[in-house]
């Protein structure tokens, strides 16, 4: 044990300062507690969010798939020309993706650039070429679904109208959105 010249002990403060980084230490893990468990129910909250939209995006394709399977057996659809959605805002590009990068402002409007959102917002405000457009659920009204079909061959040499890309966009409570995309494909009958 140091002592000073007239007889103090100099690790005197020291159990103090040990102390105080002991309930600095406490603090920093409690505030970290807090903050794990009040943020918990958040994010299960948003994850059940997004859970209904995904499961309004797999309702459109579960009656698109019966629609389209119904007029294809019937004879009515023989190809997926004429349902092509190939226009955002009523500008073209929906279904052409940029080769080059920046150089035709159309292929600004290419699908896959733009959000759940924005489409199921265009597809309800400009209704041509579409299957559904945010059709409410039955069971649930707060949950609804828009469905359309895009070209998946723009730009080919032999476009194949048997074969297309069905999009589905489902959208939840406080504008949650989810997309589902399924290549489907008419087969003819022998």
């Amino acid at each position: 044990m140091k002592t000073t010249t007239n007889g103090n002990r100099l690790d005197k403060g020291v159990s103090l300062i040990i102390i105080i980084l002991v309930m600095t230490f406490m603090l920093t893990v409690g505030v970290a507690l807090v903050t794990i468990t009040s943020t918990g129910p958040s994010v299960a909250g948003n994850m059940r969010l997004e859970e209904q939209a995904f499961n309004a995006a797999e309702a459109g394709f579960d009656t698109a798939w019966r629609y389209l399977n119904d007029n294809i057996s019937n004879g009515t659809l023989v190809s997926f020309s004429a349902l092509y959605r190939t226009t955002y805002n009523g500008q073209p590009g929906l279904d052409n993706p940029d080769p080059n990068p920046g150089t035709n402002p159309n292929y600004l409007n290419y699908f896959r650039r733009l959000t759940d959102q924005q489409l199921f917002d265009d597809v309800a405000r400009l209704t041509d070429n579409y299957i559904f457009a945010s059709q409410a659920m039955p069971n649930d009204p707060r949950l609804s679904y828009t469905v359309f079909v895009i070209n998946d061959d723009v730009g080919g040499v032999n476009p194949d109208h048997q074969d297309s890309l069905l999009v589905c966009i489902g959208k939840g409570p406080r504008n949650t959105y989810s997309r589902l995309e399924v290549t489907i494909q008419i087969f003819q009958q022998q």
